[in-house]
């Protein structure tokens, strides 16, 4: 997740109460006795940091040479590799889409060609059902616009002309495109049928427990079973059936009004969707479906989970509500040991919540029709920490006890609607901003990121989230048993605690072979490749004079937690949602927000261009070694 100074998105809402223990004890009771740690000496003595037997095949310490520490213009790689710019915002995505034309930008312009701020990228290989690394589908998600990085003059968000917003609106969303590899270089195909924009006017439905109830009907969904659009599009992930799951996260800065006297209050004040520090766009002043006091209900429609079927152009995107409303970063998903599917959502906001939801029914290779019905019924349930190195996932059903009448919820409509006030009633743990959450292929385990939460006090430190002030962030390992993705209890540990493992203020926490380039601060997006190493990309290091970028790592054996620094993003810019083609010859990641905290007309970087008649344009890049090797290599 990115966000900007003319669109903050830094809410936050009603606190809630929890009692924590002192960091050092935290550590005594979590810490294991394998593996060595560096870190500061809190406890008066270098403590032992947890590790797992290393899996079948896992490769162990990246061999590449690390890339330094450091902040300018442009875009840096570890040496032996080279970055070709594959995708950039305005590009045009269809023959008849005319050419980037900064200075005289227009919605109908900007529906065909590739949006803006571009997140989630995930590799589709084509044909379907094929694994092929040269041929494929880019999907790409459009978080948010930067008004004052967007156009000259540099105008605030809630200060925009009429067709200035309607042309942010048509930059986020979802870019579609088909990508080729041909002669060593990556080519988008513009005349691909398979080319498409998902934005906030695009139509689709709902599915699930809040379909067709009287909370989401409204004059433009009278039956509460369409709706329109989605943005805020933050990760995701590929399903086993080959769709995609795109996250709508930060939606609650679109909507203006206060919708007062209505039964929805409650539920936006917990949201942190009222409120003027939280009205920062002019999308409400133009079109009346984000202003709350004409549509009290419109802000139920954003923060869902939305499924898309990237091969078929002609398919509506489904919301899919049993997977809860909140604002949620991303969606990782796993098939569990017995076939059924397995979703993990961080909600990422300060003392949010981490949750996940197992489908009733298993997986079926090859029956689509009954794979497409499977995040429409199960089990929602949200996590609970406690200081025994226990996780325990606590239902969220309604029916059972505190899911009832009696504190206001009268389905599970309600429930999933509410999720967070649902939530709050069973005791989970409030996290520092759940991010991404993946699945090691090769171990089963779940990596939980989590990025920072300055404004916890010591007084609220609980074994998951050791530290006041957290300004770094950390890395949790979640481990189910027999790799059971539907146990009641897992247990967990701590993998990283970001921050300077030399700096005693940080209280970092790494393998003890960390270098001066291996740290990292506000992981964000995680991915795994196929020998189980973790990627890990950040969002906040700017705030440190170091450039935002990709760490990578074993997540077992005696390399487990040692990073090591790959690729270093332009000034401003953070680096999103790494992916790899099947042969891992080739690494897709975005580009967001150059030059974020300057301005269109006097941007710190004019990246990727470098044209002084062109601001910065956010970009997906494609990594590949320069003879040829697997990434990492």
């Amino acid at each position: 997740m990115g966000y900007t100074p003319d669109f903050d998105m830094d809410d936050q809402p009603a606190a809630r109460e929890h009692t924590g223990t002192a960091f050092g004890e935290i550590l005594r009771r979590r810490v294991s006795r394998r593996g060595v740690l560096k870190g500061s000496a809190l406890l008066g003595l270098q403590a032992s940091w947890p590790g797992f037997a290393r899996a079948p095949g896992a490769s162990g310490r990246p061999s590449f040479r690390e890339l330094a520490h450091g902040l300018d213009e442009t875009l840096h790689v570890a040496e032996g590799y080279s970055c070709q710019v594959l995708l950039r915002w305005g590009d045009p995505l269809f023959p008849d889409a005319p050419a980037f034309d900064p200075a005289n930008q227009n919605p109908d312009a900007q529906g065909r060609q590739f949006g803006y701020n571009n997140d989630f990228v995930e590799w589709l290989p084509l044909p379907r059902s094929g694994d092929s690394s040269v041929s494929g589908l880019l999907v790409v998600n459009h978080e948010f616009a930067s008004s004052s990085m967007m156009h000259p003059g540099a105008p605030r968000a809630r200060d925009l002309a009429r067709d200035q917003v309607d042309t942010e609106m048509q930059a986020l969303g979802l870019s579609v495109v088909e990508v080729r590899r041909q002669g060593g270089t990556w080519q988008a195909q513009r005349a691909s049928a398979y080319n498409r924009r998902i934005t906030p006017h695009t139509v689709m439905r709902f599915s699930g427990p809040a379909q067709g109830v009287r909370r989401v009907r409204t004059s433009f969904s009278p039956q509460g079973i369409q709706t329109l659009g989605t943005f805020g599009n933050c990760a995701g992930s590929r399903t086993p059936w080959g769709t995609v799951l795109t996250a709508e996260e930060n939606v609650q800065s679109y909507f203006t009004g206060e919708a007062k006297s209505t039964e929805e209050q409650r539920g936006y004040e917990r949201f942190g969707m009222l409120g003027t520090r939280t009205a920062r766009s002019a999308w409400g002043r133009f079109h009346e479906r984000w202003d709350l006091d004409r549509h009290p209900r419109a802000g139920l429609h954003a923060g869902w989970v939305v499924e898309i079927d990237p091969y078929d152009p002609a398919f509506m995107p489904v919301k899919r509500t049993a997977l809860g409303r909140c604002k949620h970063e991303g969606c990782g998903i796993v098939v569990n040991r017995d076939g059924r599917v397995a979703v993990y959502m961080g909600d990422d906001q300060r003392f949010e919540y981490i949750y996940r939801f197992v489908s009733r029914e298993p997986y079926r290779p090859g029956d689509p029709a009954h794979n497409l019905s499977l995040l429409d019924d199960g089990e929602l349930s949200v996590a609970e920490f406690t200081e025994h190195g226990t996780l325990v996932w606590h239902p969220l059903v309604w029916g059972f006890a505190p899911h009832t009448y009696a504190n206001g919820f009268a389905s599970q409509a309600d429930v999933v609607i509410d999720m967070r006030r649902a939530a709050d009633l069973v005791g989970a743990t409030p996290m520092d901003r759940p991010e991404e959450i993946k699945v090691d292929p090769l171990t089963g385990h779940v990596f939980a990121v989590l990025t920072n939460n300055t404004r916890r006090v010591r007084e609220e430190v609980d074994p998951a989230n050791p530290r006041p002030a957290n300004r770094h962030g950390h890395i949790l390992e979640l481990v189910p048993p027999e790799r059971d993705h539907s146990a009641r209890e897992y247990r967990w540990e701590p993998f990283v605690l970001a921050g300077n493992p030399d700096d005693p203020q940080d209280h970092a926490r790494y393998h003890a072979g960390v270098s001066p380039n291996g740290w990292f601060s506000n992981p964000d997006n995680c991915t795994f490749d196929r020998t189980g190493r973790l990627w890990i990309a950040t969002d906040g290091f700017n705030d440190e004079g170091i450039a935002d970028g990709i760490w990578v790592c074993a997540s077992t054996g005696p390399d487990r937690a040692l990073p090591k620094h790959f690729l270093r993003a332009p000034v401003g810019a953070e680096i999103c949602s790494p992916c790899f083609t099947p042969d891992h010859r080739t690494m897709f990641c975005s580009v967001q927000h150059p030059g974020e905290g300057s301005g269109y007309d006097e941007p710190s970087t004019r990246w990727p261009d470098f044209d002084e008649h062109l601001p910065p344009r956010p970009s997906v890049i494609a990594v590949m070694h320069d003879q040829g090797g697997e990434i990492g290599s």
